[in-house]
């Protein structure tokens, strides 16, 4: 839903919880519902998200809704709070917790104009993501392959680089170190989210922990499955032939625009 509501939802989320009024009229996740909504409709508004984009985002919401519905009825996570704009056991708002890495990985692919090296074939990336995606609700019946998952990633991936622009400089780095990174942001924004009871994990019931490091897999995970999806808006390219000596490796400046 856009870099806006990314920044500011862990904001949002921490102040509602010590604010927001114990008998308010208006729900807590009501609110945080809307209130992604409306920044929603206004980044639409001021050209500040392309309808493209904003299409994968939709995407992005029905398939987070839809893994919300079926892990909070096997009781993977709980919404402890009430609410009127929910599904079953699933505030809406929650859905606009994936678009935002959508729209998150979607702008950055195009404000850093991101090219990429030995990039695999899209019907390949696809089929990882589906497997990926099915693997999510599969595990619950039968074996879970998310190491296998993880292996066919690296093969994948191993010698692929994504190349993008700061400023008039470009920079180089592994994709899969990207992955990670963007992972590891979505784990710390979890123990927030945790922290602040916009949902809990069973063993959290009782009072707050640190979300295990285990999850950081699944975000990882899920993480390929959110890209794959924006390079169907924003297919991989190979890098402009600029000179070489523009191009620096390692990780980067990329947080100058976060």
């Amino acid at each position: 839903m856009g870099l806006p509501f990314r920044r500011g939802a862990p904001r949002l989320i921490i102040a509602t919880h010590y604010l927001w009024p114990q008998n308010a009229f208006l729900a807590r996740y009501d609110f945080l519902f809307l209130a992604a909504l409306a920044i929603q409709m206004v980044m639409l508004a001021a050209g500040l998200e392309q309808p493209s984009e904003a299409k994968v985002i939709l995407i992005f919401h029905v398939v987070g809704t839809v893994m919300e519905l079926f892990k909070t009825s096997a009781g993977s996570w709980v919404y402890p709070e009430e609410s009127f704009f929910r599904i079953a056991a699933v505030p809406l708002f929650s859905g606009f917790m994936y678009a935002a890495v959508g729209s998150y990985l979607a702008r950055i692919s195009r404000i850093f104009d991101m090219r990429y090296t030995r990039y695999p074939a899209f019907w390949m990336t696809l089929a990882l993501a589906a497997a990926i995606y099915v693997n999510f609700f599969a595990h619950h019946y039968t074996v879970d392959v998310r190491y296998g998952l993880f292996a066919a990633t690296a093969l994948l991936f191993a010698r692929t680089s994504v190349h993008y622009r700061v400023f008039r400089f470009r920079h180089r780095m592994p994709l899969l170190l990207g992955f990670l990174l963007v992972a590891l942001f979505i784990w710390f924004a979890e123990n927030i989210g945790t922290w602040s009871r916009a949902w809990i994990y069973p063993d959290q019931s009782g009072g707050w922990t640190p979300v295990s490091i285990s999850k950081l897999g699944s975000w990882y995970l899920l993480m390929i499955i959110s890209f794959v999806l924006v390079t169907v808006v924003h297919r991989p390219r190979t890098p402009d032939k600029a000179p070489l000596e523009n191009v620096r490796a390692g990780a980067g400046q990329a947080d100058a625009a976060l």
